[in-house]
């Protein structure tokens, strides 16, 4: 896998030695000119994602030359349902609404480091790191500096998939090349040092960690032509997923959504075979079933996309919806079609390969640390216990209609739901994330084999 940290100085080293060619300097002043035109939209982007607004100008001019009638992600029309890799996003009704989707895909919403080896880093996995083993610093970064090209460095282009041209020099200019310009029009944009460091890993970091995994795994399934195992979910990876999912009736998205990653690790594993079974329809039937247990708002995600399947709080809030409507509660109906138990059988058993690569090592993370190792331990134990009683509780309480002449429980339940309007709609998300969170906890240590022995019962 690709790694930041061997990375990071040969960044720094390149940054501080970087100079734009005097025949390209005109060139990318005008590039420069026309990121810095767009400012007021991509600052609007930062605002909502925390991802630098020099940064998204700079994804915008690779992807689409600037053009604000696109999807960010990939180039394609805002207006229409994306057809590659990432499949089925939008229609966008804004430039900005594009772009917050695209980034949240690649795991940079939340991110705190954009120093400019990060910038950098973040930039190159957009293109691959192939260059790096030929010996050339990457034109994707560098086209247009003397860094890349005769006389004063190597030329070379990957003028197709896994062939190198090492005669060939590519014209376009560089990602840092255009950053280096508009620092030089735009005072306001700093790449200062990383901030102080938390001890809480970058999201994409997190990620690289779940795709090299993937990578792996198709590999060894015979992808064609074969993934660089660099972490890095680019256009190749998400070709190769996009190739998964068609032959095995899933989503087509191309995305690591938690079925696709289940299903992935699987197929891997030797003599392991795929269930036949769409599993599109299983989630989908989670998501009917917990609507009816906890409406939300809207429906669907901004963009007019389904909740994200790769986050395992939210697929197990799905799994707990199914497990709680099991149990009638006031105020509501009992399907006449339940969901069949093999169908469960078949989800749970699909989360369980998330919890373990066929190596004993978990792919989930530390969920126990997720919250934090003060609250975790405060909590350890309780969590799910408080997490289920809470939901039952506050399920009940919202099915109450409150009556000042009631006595007894119903009186004591009245008052309490009066008192605190709208009670469900927000306690029961925290008890079912809290429910979720003890739940995993459970499973990631029976997966590290750490979980205290089960009781004897007779």
């Amino acid at each position: 896998m690709v790694s930041f940290q061997d990375l990071k100085s040969e960044y720094e080293r390149n940054w501080a030695n970087l100079k734009i060619r005097p025949s390209r300097l005109d060139d990318a002043n005008a590039v420069a000119h026309r990121a810095i035109n767009g400012k007021t939209t991509y600052q609007q982007i930062e605002q909502r994602t925390g991802v630098p607004w020099h940064f998204v100008a700079l994804c915008h001019y690779r992807e689409s030359n600037f053009d604000f009638d696109t999807y960010l992600g990939n180039g394609q029309s805002l207006h229409r349902t994306t057809t590659i890799v990432p499949k089925g996003r939008g229609p966008f009704g804004s430039f900005v609404d594009g772009a917050v989707d695209a980034l949240r895909i690649q795991d940079f919403v939340g991110t705190s480091d954009w120093s400019i080896a990060r910038t950098l880093f973040r930039l190159e996995a957009f293109n691959g790191f192939g260059y790096h083993a030929k010996g050339v610093n990457s034109p994707y970064l560098y086209g247009g500096s003397t860094l890349y090209g005769p006389p004063e460095a190597r030329a070379g282009k990957f003028v197709r998939d896994h062939v190198f041209d090492p005669s060939n020099v590519d014209v376009q200019l560089g990602t840092a090349v255009i950053l280096h310009a508009m620092m030089a029009l735009d005072p306001s944009i700093t790449v200062d040092g990383s901030p102080p460091g938390t001890g809480n890993p970058e999201p994409d970091d997190e990620m690289a960690a779940t795709v090299l995994l993937v990578q792996q795994a198709l590999n060894r399934l015979g992808a064609n032509p074969p993934l660089a195992e660099d972490g890095i979910s680019g256009p190749k990876t998400m070709a190769a997923v996009s190739r998964f999912q068609q032959q095995h009736g899933i989503n087509d998205s191309g995305l690591l959504d938690g079925a696709t990653i289940a299903a992935i690790t699987r197929a891997a594993q030797p003599g392991a075979v795929v269930p036949a079974v769409d599993l599109s329809q299983i989630l989908k039937r989670l998501e009917d079933l917990a609507q009816l247990v906890r409406p939300q708002a809207g429906g669907t995600a901004p963009g007019g996309t389904t909740p994200a399947t790769n986050d395992p709080i939210n697929l197990f809030e799905r799994l707990l919806s199914l497990v709680n409507r099991t149990a009638p509660m006031p105020g509501t109906v009992t399907p006449t079609n339940p969901a069949p138990v093999d169908q469960l059988k078949q989800v749970v058993d699909l989360v369980g390969v998330l919890l373990n690569n066929g190596n004993g090592k978990p792919v989930l993370g530390q969920v126990n640390g997720a919250l934090g190792e003060t609250i975790g331990k405060l909590l350890d134990g309780r969590k799910t216990a408080l997490g289920v009683g809470g939901t039952l509780i506050t399920a009940l309480l919202s099915a109450v209609t409150a009556s000042p002449n009631a006595g007894g429980l119903a009186g004591l339940f009245g008052t309490i739901v009066s008192a605190v309007p709208g009670l469900g709609q927000f306690a029961m998300p925290i008890f079912l994330a809290l429910s979720a969170w003890g739940v995993l906890g459970k499973l990631e240590k029976w997966a590290q084999g750490t979980a205290p022995p089960p009781k004897l019962t007779t």
